[in-house]
């Protein structure tokens, strides 16, 4: 499929199967009148494939150069993997890594866990933000585990401010696949 019809059927599913309706307080505390509820994309069978690869051509679209793709657990998560898989199967080499909110007290102590960034090159995901507040606790935790942050990309924008603040604090281009008017919750 060419990125238009991946990009097509990807906003197809995420109407279906992810906008759930109704008054929801949100990880940033805000409430809301919906939910997009994009673990029921990012762990969807065919779903998933289709978030790596416009992801992946969004990222590509944009220059961004990039060896490991990873974020915030537990919503990152799934999109890395979904990076991470999109690039082998265009034959590229992109390792996946996951964010914990704050670095291990035991253990390896780490706060960055897989194939470790430092020195690397990275993209910071996230299936959607509202605050950025996730995805710049992820830029903290990358950068000082020695990350080098490319970009912070998410499938979903909620046009509330995330992206003037994630690129006015942590100073990358901050890149998303659909905004909320796309979705038709404006």
């Amino acid at each position: 499929m060419t990125f238009a019809e991946d990009r097509a059927r990807l906003l197809e599913l995420i109407k279906e199967l992810a906008v759930v309706h109704g008054k929801v307080i949100l990880s940033s505390g805000n409430e809301a009148d919906y939910y997009v509820d994009l673990r029921r994309i990012t762990l969807h069978h065919e779903a998933s494939i289709l978030v790596g690869r416009v992801l992946l051509h969004l990222l590509d679209e944009r220059g961004i150069e990039f060896e490991s793709a990873g974020g915030l657990t537990m919503g990152a998560d799934p999109v890395g993997t979904a990076l991470m898989n999109a690039g082998r199967e265009a034959g590229r080499a992109i390792d996946a890594f996951v964010c914990r909110k704050a670095q291990k007290s035991y253990g390896m102590g780490r706060q960055v866990e897989g194939p470790n960034v430092d020195g690397r090159r990275v993209v910071v995901v996230e299936d959607t933000s509202t605050t950025g507040g996730s995805a710049l606790t992820a830029v903290e935790g990358v950068r000082n585990a020695g990350g080098d942050i490319q970009a912070v990309v998410v499938i979903v924008d909620r046009n509330t401010g995330a992206k003037e603040r994630i690129e006015e604090e942590a100073g990358v281009p901050y890149i998303y696949a659909y905004s909320s008017d796309e979705l038709g919750l404006s």
